[in-house]
Order: C-alpha cells, then structure tokens, then sequence
C-alpha cells in the first residue's frame, strides 16, 4: 500500500464533532523521549560539530550531552511533572530497559505510559528486520511492566511502506508518526485500521532547540501560543496538543524552568484534559464507535 494511501483526506470542519471527558476543550499529552544512543556508533544527532568538519568516532561529547539528559536531565522533567501531579507517555528504545533501569523503575512508579520507539535509536528505514525490532521492543516493554505498549513512535518518526503493517500486526494501536491533525484519524494497513494520535514537530524541543537553535525559553512561548489558539478553537471542536521533551534538551537546567512555566500556563486554564496517548486513543475510539 502506498504511503499516501494509508491517511484518507479529512478537512477539519467536516470531522463530526466529539466531547472530551468533563467536556474539556483541550486534551495536552506529554512524551518524554528517552532514547539509547551507543556510545561505538554514530552518534542520532549533535550539539557540537567535530573539529575541522570530519566525522570521528567514538563521539564523545555528542555522546556525553545525550547522557547528561539520562543522568540528570530526566529526573527535572520527571519532578516537573510529578510535583504537578501530572503523568506523560514514555517513548522509550526497547532496551533501556536493560540499558537504563533505574530511568524506566522510575517511569513505571510514576504510573507514566510506556511506547514503542524501536529497540535502540535507529531509523527504521536502517533496519535489516524491521518486524523482529518492532517484537523484540514490544517484548521487552511488556517483560518490564507487565504489559505490552499499544503506541509506536519510530525513532525519527520514520516509517516505510511497510512499517505500519508491522506495527499493526504486532498489536500496535496507534502511532505518534503521523502529526497531520488537531484529533485522532485513522490510518489503514493490511491488518486493521490504526490510530494517529497527534503528535507535533512544532512544539517539539528537537526542533524548537536543536534544529532552529531558539533562545532557552523559545519552547515555553510557543507551547503557550499553540495552546492559546487551541483552547480558544475548542470552545467548538475538541483539540488534541502534544508537547514532545528529551531528557538531554528540556531537562537541562537553562531550559526547565520554562517548561515548568508553560505547563503552569495551562494549569491555570479550566478546560484541559491531561491525558496519554493511550488514553486519547481509547476516548477516540469510544467517542466515534
């Protein structure tokens, strides 16, 4: 199936019209990205460029500023979120687990949902099996938690024709892939419809703060005008918000601050269903069946 084929085109003002739980305007979801990247490999991105522009490896200062996020870092976001008594969805590589046990105990204490984000921080288009990364993930969030995931987010968000039918057939429900609506759609694949669940690239630390190199509260402000504008629109049609953080990005201590200030934002608004992935998913499912 083609890709294009997979998202039928919906224009929003036809979308039939929902109501979030408690009739809320605004339904905010949170991932935090909590990623593996080998220390022996190619480092998935980077804060500082090699000396005279040639690749090296091991990269360690690359390396390092991601680890900071796995050492510090998360534990700002996870106090951030728990002193406010909110919970988030972790998109987690499959062996941090094994790798970072001490984060995911954490995760799991905090009752925060647990997604699929491959098995290590490798694009899926890299994979020579793409099917056993996707099983060998699933397995290990369930031989953990007890419970299989139901979200997928590819690291990169990256897909090819077939990941979806993978992902589906392996029991996967929704992914965060696809950030192409203000609510839920749904996508097809050769085992079943599958949910999108809004995610962004806007309100995204990656590129609010590693790709457009924004001041250290640019996040805040922009988390804070999209929800402005959102709440305002679900006075008539619900919308979902997601803002995606990582440990090494947000977590730091020039940027939490901000975070906290944004989600302090829109604490102070009536209105707002603080919810998961999985919980968007399932409202969804139940608010069109």
């Amino acid at each position: 199936m083609r890709m294009s084929d997979r998202a039928p085109y919906q224009a929003f003002p036809d979308r039939p019209k929902l109501t979030l739980p408690n009739n809320a305007r605004v339904a905010v979801w949170f991932i935090v990205n909590v990623e593996e990247w080998a220390l022996e490999r190619p480092m998935p991105r980077q804060v500082i460029t090699p000396p005279m522009g040639n690749p090296l490896q091991p990269d360690l200062p690359n390396w390092a500023w991601h680890e900071y996020g796995m050492r510090v870092g998360f534990w700002r976001i996870l106090a951030a979120l728990q002193s406010r008594n909110l919970r988030a969805t972790m998109a987690l590589n499959g062996n941090i687990v094994n790798s970072y046990p001490r984060v995911a105990q954490a995760a799991l204490d905090a009752n925060w949902e647990f997604m699929g984000h491959g098995f290590v921080q490798r694009p899926m288009h890299q994979l020579d099996d793409q099917r056993a990364a996707i099983d060998a993930t699933v397995a290990a969030i369930k031989g953990f938690t007890g419970k299989a995931p139901v979200g997928w987010e590819s690291p990169g968000m990256t897909e090819t024709e077939a990941t979806l039918d993978h992902l589906r057939a392996a029991g996967i429900e929704y992914v965060a892939n696809w950030p192409i609506d203000d609510l839920p759609s749904e996508l097809q694949t050769k085992h079943g419809p599958m949910l999108q669940v809004p995610y962004t690239v806007e309100t995204n630390d990656i590129v609010v703060h590693a790709v457009q190199h924004l001041p250290s509260d640019g996040l805040m402000k922009r988390c804070i005008d999209q929800f402005d504008r959102l709440y305002q629109e679900g006075a008539d049609q619900p919308r979902v918000m997601a803002i995606s953080l990582h440990p090494y990005l947000s977590g730091v201590p020039h940027r939490i601050g901000y975070l906290e200030r944004a989600i302090d934002h829109i604490l102070g608004h009536e209105g707002v269903a603080w919810m998961t992935g999985e919980e968007i998913a399932a409202w969804y499912r139940t608010a069109t069946a």
